[in-house]
């Protein structure tokens, strides 16, 4: 097994779907400007309430890129 070395970023993704599609969202957006993601921890979540109802869902997430090619 390779020893590898990551670079950690912070990003917030947010739905109206689910915190599911929040999280796809974040990394699709950051897939389109950065290379080699790897793996991502959510470390928080929340959601906006409206009405009574679940109107947006919120994520922050690290995101690991490696930096050995």
């Amino acid at each position: 097994m390779t020893d590898h070395t990551y670079r950690v970023i912070e990003l917030a993704g947010s739905s109206e779907i689910s915190h599911a599609d929040a999280i796809s969202n974040a990394i699709a957006r950051a897939a389109k400007t950065m290379r080699n993601l790897r793996w991502f921890e959510v470390t928080q979540q929340r959601g906006e309430i409206e009405d009574g109802k679940v109107r947006h869902y919120q994520v922050t997430l690290k995101v690991g890129l490696t930096l050995d090619d």
